[in-house]
């Protein structure tokens, strides 16, 4: 067995925990016993006390997702479109944002299995994870001893990078990595296409999009388009599951202090009580916000999102577009879904 099938079994396997894991966390949820998983679920819970963005919910779904994805099947599906050699392992710096849980693995996952090395630059809101899943691949699949690595220093000794962050870092990390192939990736949001045609199911998924992670991911819904004269009372009442999500102190505090600047500035509001619509031209809305736009025509709308295709992840809508997102799935990629559109296993073997 070749060492990149090693580290494809070691995957699997780690696949297979995180859909135990999960299962057994939902079923002890009250208790948090996990007894079978305790160190596990002790790095979980400093996660949470690091980072209160880091819900148990949020945690646990995107542990669920990860374990989806690392299945024999998925795997072997997407890396047989790959028939490329790496002429000679090197060592990938991967920079990773701290949005979501677990935000930079899709990078880490494929240098491994690129046949790479890995040096892991973390955020400081996202700590605690990722060092238990590298110990547990390596426990796995020894051969990878020395080939993950960890620093909180600057980066030196790599030959690639792959960073993720705003705007303004990326300029930054533009000129800082100026001399080594990189992947450079800016803010991006997420946008969903309304006809008024949709069903209230399909309505309710989205809230999904909107509210899974409170809207913090580069996948997050942050945007809407809908035709002139739109009534959003179907999307309001769609969306009241999620009204929970005011309980997280930071989102409420956020929200409040949102509105009182809104309001403050006379902007017009469509709000029910733990999210606003405000009609506004930009992609990027803060949080519990999220802006809307009126389209005259789809014709018109797709050349639009075409023009701004540098500043959107993803397009949920029905029978729309080619590569859309179906509602309440934008926070569920398979991992043959990069960020950006950019191929970054195709980077990974040619660098």
């Amino acid at each position: 067995m070749s060492h990149i099938q090693h580290r494809i079994e070691a995957f699997v396997k780690l696949g297979t925990f995180l859909r135990k894991f999960v299962s057994e966390a939902h079923e002890t949820e009250k208790t948090a016993v996990l007894k079978d998983f305790s160190t596990f679920n002790n790095q979980l819970k400093l996660a949470e006390a690091a980072n209160s963005w880091f819900t148990r919910e949020s945690l646990l779904f995107a542990l669920s997702q990860w374990g989806e994805a690392l299945s024999k099947e998925n795997l072997t599906k997407w890396l047989e479109a790959y028939n490329s050699k790496i002429s000679k392992p090197k060592t990938v710096a991967i920079v990773m944002a701290g949005n979501i849980p677990l935000v930079g693995f899709h990078d880490f996952i494929c240098t491994l299995l690129a046949g790479h090395s890995v040096l892991v630059k973390q955020s400081s809101n996202d700590q605690h994870i990722l060092p238990f899943l590298a110990d547990f691949l390596t426990d796995e699949c020894p051969s990878l001893k020395g080939k993950i690595n960890f620093t909180t220093d600057k980066l030196s000794g790599f030959d690639a990078v792959i960073a993720t962050g705003s705007d303004n870092t990326a300029r930054y990390f533009e000129y800082y990595f100026s001399k080594n192939p990189s992947i450079i990736r800016r803010s991006r949001n997420s946008v969903a296409v309304l006809t008024g045609n949709e069903n209230s199911e399909e309505l309710q998924n989205l809230g999904e999009d909107i509210f899974r992670y409170f809207g913090l991911g580069c996948r997050s819904v942050s945007k809407l388009f809908v035709p002139k004269g739109y009534n959003f009372d179907s999307f309001f009442k769609a969306i009241y599951p999620y009204r929970h999500t005011i309980n997280n102190q930071k989102y409420a505090n956020n929200y409040d202090y949102n509105k009182a600047v809104y309001l403050m500035s006379l902007y017009k509001l469509l709000e029910n009580g733990f999210l606003m619509l405000k009609e506004d031209k930009g992609y990027a809305s803060p949080i519990a916000t999220v802006f809307y736009e009126h389209f005259n025509s789809l014709e018109e709308l797709k050349s639009q999102l075409k023009a701004d295709e540098e500043k959107i992840q993803c397009i949920v809508s029905r029978g729309f577009i080619a590569n859309e997102i179906n509602f309440g799935d934008t926070q569920k990629p398979n991992l043959w879904d990069y960020s950006d559109g950019i191929d970054t296993m195709k980077f990974l073997l040619e660098i």
